[in-house]
């Protein structure tokens, strides 16, 4: 199917730096040879070459790249890390008219994950620059999948991510694919994928002032008329009315009682499975009364991910008409410091009947998911799949290049494993023995929030929130590698969007052996 250039009109004026967010990029097929780039405006170029040089490869600026390889060969420094990291090193260098041009070959890359990682890293010196135009020049033999990465790669890292500035929507504005053989005939998917990625990331990097719980939720019901999607919403005396004591508990704290679960829907005429998307969506988490430090409230404003995520799934999902019914449930608060805040040893009663002891009340994320998960779970779906930037003990145990995930079963486990693979965003699958029970027993309730020891955190956060989940397959991310430095994989930006080609590809997975 070829690529539509057809881009939303919306005016999302709640939030105006998100206009134009999902705005097509144009690519344009061009026939031009290298000594036509300088003459036709392109002076950043990357080349994806059949192999690497060294194994035949060769491409557009072989003189100028063997010169290049000649001289790193010379210095024992580059030799070695050449030896170290084969393929990753990006082989940038000026042709003689001024075209900047990068190199790079996806032959030996094992998995997507590397493949995505040299395409990023060849266009990082390219997108330095800034530039308005970029070209790709393809060597007519990859594969239709090695392609399709290479667009998703393109589509991803062309646009600029919004600042304090309106008009904040730079980066490449025109795109030209070159070669011999270039394909007009790109799928939509690669482009979709990218396109939903880049939503997510748009909201996660607004600041708390912007994206406020008000705020989020206008743009959610401005979105939902966009993309013809079902929504409402359960504001706290709705929520008050139902007894959803736990995100209420939370959400008490905000000055502004502006926090809500927000529901959005979304049904293909020939779906014949149901998913619920659980987002946390808190939009700045102090930590409550129990106080975070500065250094770990830096980027709190970040702690919605997991609900922009769910957003850019669904995004995806609803572009790519996949077979589906899906509900998106957004757990939209703030953990705020006030007279009001929730404290440690309160005992509060959730939506489901279960009553907490309050043991730290910088775990919200699982008090707001509770009744959240709550509400999704009495719709009967078919599977539930939560996303949560939820405990630092994820990332004690994976770092950010990775995240963890729990699953119900060893089918579920399995293909979100494949999905990590083939999504290029790794998941790793922990345990969730019922025995990690014993340390949430309360004397005084029907189960703890959480334990002060810190202790598997993790796997603790899992246990309490399976509680929530009527016993219904499910999948529980941990959102561990939603920020790594310089970048992960196909993204280069330090908010990475992690999650939302994953979801899709589990969902596609899924949808192919249902449990």
């Amino acid at each position: 199917m070829p690529l539509s250039h057809v881009s939303p009109t919306a005016d999302f004026s709640v939030l105006p730096e998100l206009n134009g967010l999902t705005k097509i990029p144009h690519f344009t097929v061009a026939p031009w040879t290298p000594v036509e780039w300088a003459k036709q405006g392109v002076f950043h170029v990357l080349v994806v070459l059949p192999a690497a040089p060294e194994d035949g490869g060769t491409g557009p600026g072989q003189e100028t790249l063997n010169a290049l390889l000649q001289r790193r060969a010379q210095s024992e420094v580059c030799a070695h890390r050449k030896n170290k990291k084969k393929g990753f090193e990006p082989h940038v260098a000026m042709l003689p008219d001024g075209v900047l041009i990068s190199w790079v070959w996806l032959a030996g890359a094992s998995q997507n994950f590397e493949r995505h990682t040299r395409l990023r890293r060849a266009l990082h010196p390219l997108l330095e620059e800034k530039p308005t135009h970029l070209a790709v020049w393809f060597s007519g033999q990859e594969s239709s999948s090695e392609r399709e990465e290479i667009l998703y790669t393109l589509t991803l890292n062309g646009r600029s991510l919004p600042t304090a500035q309106r008009d904040a929507w730079g980066g490449v504005k025109a795109w030209f694919l070159l070669g011999s053989t270039p394909s007009p005939d790109f799928s939509e998917r690669p482009v979709s994928l990218a396109l939903a990625n880049t939503l997510t990331r748009a909201l996660t990097v607004l600041p708390p002032n912007r994206l406020t719980p008000a705020n989020y939720r206008e743009f959610l019901r401005q979105w939902a008329l966009e993309e013809h999607w079902d929504w409402e919403e359960y504001g706290m005396e709705r929520l008050q009315t139902l007894g959803a004591g736990a995100f209420l508990a939370v959400a008490q704290g905000s000055a502004e009682a502006d926090a809500a679960i927000v529901h959005l829907a979304w049904s293909h005429p020939q779906a014949t499975h149901r998913v619920a998307l659980v987002g946390k969506g808190i939009c700045f988490d102090t930590g409550g009364l129990n106080l975070k430090p500065a250094r770990y409230m830096q980027g709190m404003h970040g702690d919605m991910n997991g609900s922009a995520v769910v957003l850019g799934i669904m995004q995806a999902i609803t572009r790519l008409q996949l077979p589906l019914v899906v509900d998106a449930w957004l757990a939209i608060a703030q953990n705020s410091v006030g007279p009001r805040a929730y404290r440690q040893n309160e005992i509060v009663t959730t939506l489901e009947g279960t009553t907490l002891e309050v043991v730290h009340t910088d775990a919200e994320g699982r008090m707001v998911l509770a009744d959240t998960l709550t509400l999704a779970a009495r719709q009967k779906p078919d599977l539930i799949v939560d996303f949560a930037t939820l405990t630092g003990s994820m990332h004690t145990a994976l770092g950010s290049r990775y995240s963890g995930l729990f699953t119900t079963s060893e089918v579920l486990a399995r293909l979100a494993e494949e999905a990590g693979k083939s999504s290029g965003e790794r998941v790793w699958v922990f345990p969730q023995d019922e025995d990690y029970d014993e340390a949430l027993e309360s004397s005084v309730a029907d189960l703890k929030q959480c334990t002060l020891e810190g202790e598997a955190d993790h796997i603790l956060a899992a246990r309490f929130l399976s509680r929530f989940t009527a016993q219904l397959p499910w999948v529980h991310v941990d959102l561990s590698a939603s920020l790594h430095p310089e970048g992960l994989g196909a993204v280069a930006t330090e908010v990475t969007g992690f999650g939302v080609r994953w979801g899709v590809e589990f969902l596609d997975k899924w949808i192919q052996n249902p449990l």
